[in-house]
């Protein structure tokens, strides 16, 4: 008998200890778990408040775009204040910046074809001389036309359509239609990561209706200016843009004079001074959470701006 209770205390004392045991186990997990949700609570708030706070660099930068208009509708240059980067601000909880750039400053893929779906001759020749001015075969050209026209009609020697991309893993289809976004060269025969890099910074990819851009040669880069005429150096390009910082011009006509142009066969219907179409960066931080948020306005003549695009991450 003694011998048995002595079983009996020992199986209770275990099972004592077993019971505690569960119960720390349960303990510690419902904690965990309820650290996580807190984390994941403070997560999102953190990310709504930073999206957010972008949302009003994007306000501010629309607004700013408008009141330029009010002050001088003819032109847009590098030297108006919306050319001028929001510098970093203390916000409640947090951090806010921003930057205005003038897409029609950089070359508008899309205006590789018309709107009679046929590759726009003189467009394709500016996009060459780009890409030769960057170091990147102008061959190029091609592959992209076929991408964006409606037609399945391969473009001799080097363009792509569908039996080219249905042969990738995964595969898939050539897009026959304008761009949404420049990233969709990755997608496209001969865009290599490499190749995407050192072009992004010079194309964008703007509505083509009901007219196609042109280009503001207040604002476009030295490598797009070099390639608006054959002939146009580095140091003719570089020439351009350091008589536009002292005066910027106020028409094209004012543009071709300048000596660097002299006997160069321009587009003239491809150029202007001013812009339509910007792209606002917005950064934010608060707490732990980031954003980088980019969006695409258009400005109309009225002085009205609207975001056409937004997107996280990349433009």
């Amino acid at each position: 008998m003694t011998a048995r209770r002595s079983q009996q205390r020992g199986v209770a004392l275990i099972t004592a200890l077993l019971i505690t045991a569960i119960v720390a186990v349960l303990a510690v997990g419902m904690a965990s778990r309820q650290q996580l949700d807190i984390r994941r609570t403070g997560n999102i708030f953190d990310s709504g408040q930073t999206y957010l706070y972008a949302l009003g660099v994007e306000n501010w930068a629309r607004g700013l775009l408008a009141k330029d208009m009010v002050k001088n509708a003819q032109a847009d240059n590098l030297n108006e204040d919306w050319a001028t980067a929001l510098a970093p601000i203390e916000v409640e909880g947090g951090k806010v910046a921003g930057q205005i750039e003038d897409l029609q400053g950089r070359f508008n893929l899309n205006n590789l074809v018309g709107p009679d779906d046929q590759p726009s001759a003189e467009d394709v020749k500016i996009f060459q001389r780009l890409l030769s001015s960057l170091k990147l075969e102008p061959e190029l050209a091609q592959p992209l036309v076929d991408w964006i026209d409606k037609n399945v009609e391969l473009t001799i020697p080097s363009g792509a359509e569908d039996a080219e991309y249905l042969k990738r893993t995964p595969p898939y289809r050539a897009a026959n239609r304008p761009l949404v976004s420049v990233t969709e060269l990755l997608l496209v025969k001969g865009y290599t990561p490499q190749v995407y890099q050192a072009l992004a910074p010079f194309v964008t990819a703007l509505p083509t209706l009901p007219e196609s851009t042109k280009i503001n040669v207040n604002t476009a880069p030295a490598p797009v200016l070099a390639a608006l005429a054959d002939g146009v150096s580095a140091s003719d390009a570089n020439a351009l843009l350091n008589a536009r910082k002292v005066k910027p011009y106020a028409n094209v006509d004012e543009f071709r004079a300048h000596p660097a142009l002299a006997g160069r066969a321009l587009p003239v219907d491809k150029l202007a001074v001013s812009s339509r179409y910007f792209l606002v960066v917005s950064s934010s931080q608060a707490g732990r959470g980031q954003v980088q948020l980019y969006s695409v306005v258009q400005r109309s003549l009225e002085g009205k701006v609207k975001v056409i695009e937004r997107g996280q991450g990349s433009y």
